[in-house]
């Protein structure tokens, strides 16, 4: 017999996430979601399934009022979509998957799940973004090597866009905090009212991010100067030897000083061992001609074939379904 029971005090929801959501990355973390949730504020609703009173099963949820549906902890969202990546269904069985969704009381709508084994046997997922990852091991850890990779033909025309570059004076600086605001500046100005930016409630998950990143010392922040101005910011984090790369800004006036800092954070990977480089979803018609290694994510829509929330649960702090 299983049961799914339904957690809406956020300390129970945090004791919930720890024990049962797995640590692999960063976006894992319960400290780095709750960054978003502190500024989203939405309700949550944490379902788990026990079989014999042991857990088998977790949705992580929360109330998204402004699209009248249940999406993903923390809920964050940026022009109707969520922005955290690899989320995930805990589930041991099919069985446990029907059980979760059947227990959500309306829409639901997640967004870039990680593919495994049992969520591959729900006919409800449908193909998401695509992320996409440098693997700096597949070139024994030779940036070097990684150039070679690309035909001659490519190689030059690179090699062309960067020497303009280099003509003039090209430095880096790290970890200076104060770029960050440079950072949000040149995003905004690129993307106006698209950047994520311009909403504040986005704004303040970043800075909150970047505390919490800087406090445990995960942060690194990445400056690109030519001829002594600020012409690239990257914000990126370091986690069980993976580097996330999170947020950046680049001024116009600097055509190609993108490749630059992407090419950077290549380089700089390799020199340090580091196992994988997540540049996120989003094509922006790069990622593949440098040679990224493509991850599939998938969406999950669902609506209940009747409305949960006539039903009346047994307590206030734990609502249970059978």
């Amino acid at each position: 017999m299983m049961k799914t029971i339904i957690y809406e005090d956020p300390e129970q929801c945090r004791q919930i996430w720890e024990k049962l959501w797995p640590a692999r990355g960063l976006f894992d973390l319960w400290q780095v979601r709750s960054c978003f949730q502190d500024a989203f504020s939405r309700p949550l609703h944490f379902h788990v399934v026990e079989k014999n009173q042991r857990p088998v099963g977790l949705l992580a949820l929360c109330w998204d009022g402004e699209k009248q549906q249940y999406v993903q902890f923390p809920g964050e969202t940026w022009q109707g979509k969520t922005w955290l990546e690899q989320n995930r269904i805990i589930a041991e069985t099919p069985k446990v998957i029907e059980n979760l969704l059947d227990s959500v009381p309306g829409p639901l709508h997640l967004r870039y799940l990680c593919w495994n084994a049992v969520l591959g046997l729900s006919n409800r997922l449908m193909p998401d973004e695509i992320g996409y990852f440098f693997h700096p091991g597949l070139y024994g850890f030779s940036f070097e090597n990684y150039l070679l990779s690309f035909s001659g033909k490519s190689r030059k025309k690179l090699n062309a866009e960067l020497k303009k570059l280099h003509a003039r004076k090209v430095t880096f600086r790290f970890n200076q905090s104060k770029d960050l605001a440079h950072l949000v500046k040149l995003n905004r100005e690129s993307f106006g009212e698209a950047s994520y930016f311009s909403d504040p409630r986005f704004y303040h998950s970043f800075e909150n991010l970047a505390m919490f990143l800087t406090r445990m010392g995960m942060m690194r922040i990445t400056t690109v100067l030519i001829d002594g101005s600020i012409a690239a910011v990257d914000m990126g984090a370091v986690y069980k030897n993976a580097y996330t790369l999170l947020a950046g800004g680049t001024n116009p006036d600097f055509p190609g000083v993108a490749k630059l800092i992407n090419l950077h954070h290549m380089d700089w990977s390799c020199c340090q061992g580091i196992d994988s480089v997540d540049f996120l979803c989003g094509d922006f018609n790069w990622k593949e001609r440098f040679h990224l290694t493509p991850r599939p994510l998938y969406e999950l829509n669902h609506h209940p074939s009747f409305n949960y929330m006539d039903l009346t649960f047994e307590t206030k702090e734990q609502k249970i379904c059978a």
